[in-house]
């Protein structure tokens, strides 16, 4: 597995690097980004009209080309992703693969998978989407580090929630990492370690993962204006 550390990398780019190496390239990839600008993404089908206060929003809005829910990110936000040969070919076969990765990796009483979430307890620490293809996939994580709650109220309530939301705000549904655990350097050298248990790693480069960018593919992920 290829991993690539990045830090404070704008979202944009790092979702089209992704998806390149999705369409263009064979080799499994572990992507960490420490931050980004500040921004709001939201999955391919998402309509910022239902999920956004447009009235108020000051960010710019990206859709990703995987699914799932809409997230505001900065520079306290912790991206995970996994580009995999698709062995496991069944997203909740995958979130379960993950789940039991990360419980090593947070080693908390009660780290669990709830939903489509990673939480501890009964609040949301990381939010999940997924993109399967043929012969590979996409697991991305959106680790909650820190937020900034004036971006959190840009979001609007979704029509569709996990149970275990419970219609609550974003304030008391989600948790922040920075509560939890010692540092993010501590997080991420456990993660790693913990990718060494499974995988063969080798160091990837920013200018490796961009290769691929000029190849001809589809390129789903955009910012978009409302």
């Amino acid at each position: 597995m290829k991993l690539l550390h990045l830090k404070n990398f704008p979202i944009l780019e790092q979702l089209q690097i992704e998806e390149s190496l999705l369409r263009c390239n064979e080799d499994e990839w572990c992507i960490i980004n420490e931050g980004s600008p500040p921004a709001i993404v939201m999955g391919i089908s998402g309509k910022p009209e239902a999920l956004v206060h447009t009235d108020i929003n000051t960010l710019p809005i990206i859709k990703r080309y995987s699914g799932g829910g809409t997230v505001v990110v900065d520079e306290n936000t912790l991206f995970v992703s996994f580009i995999c040969k698709a062995v496991l070919h069944c997203p909740k076969k995958i979130m379960e693969w993950s789940a039991n990765l990360y419980k090593s990796v947070f080693n908390h009483p009660e780290f669990s998978l709830k939903a489509h979430d990673y939480a501890i307890g009964q609040k949301k620490c990381g939010g999940n989407a997924q993109y399967l293809r043929k012969n590979r996939f996409v697991h991305h994580t959106t680790f909650l580090w820190d937020y900034n709650p004036t971006y959190m109220n840009y979001l609007k309530m979704p029509d569709k929630i996990p149970d275990y939301r419970q219609n609550r705000s974003h304030s008391d549904f989600v948790c922040k990492l920075t509560d939890l655990i010692d540092s993010k350097p501590v997080f991420i050298d456990r993660l790693k370690a913990e990718l060494q248990t499974r995988y063969t790693t080798k160091l990837a480069t920013l200018e490796d993962a961009k290769a691929y960018l000029n190849h001809e593919h589809r390129k789903s992920t955009r910012t978009i204006h409302v």
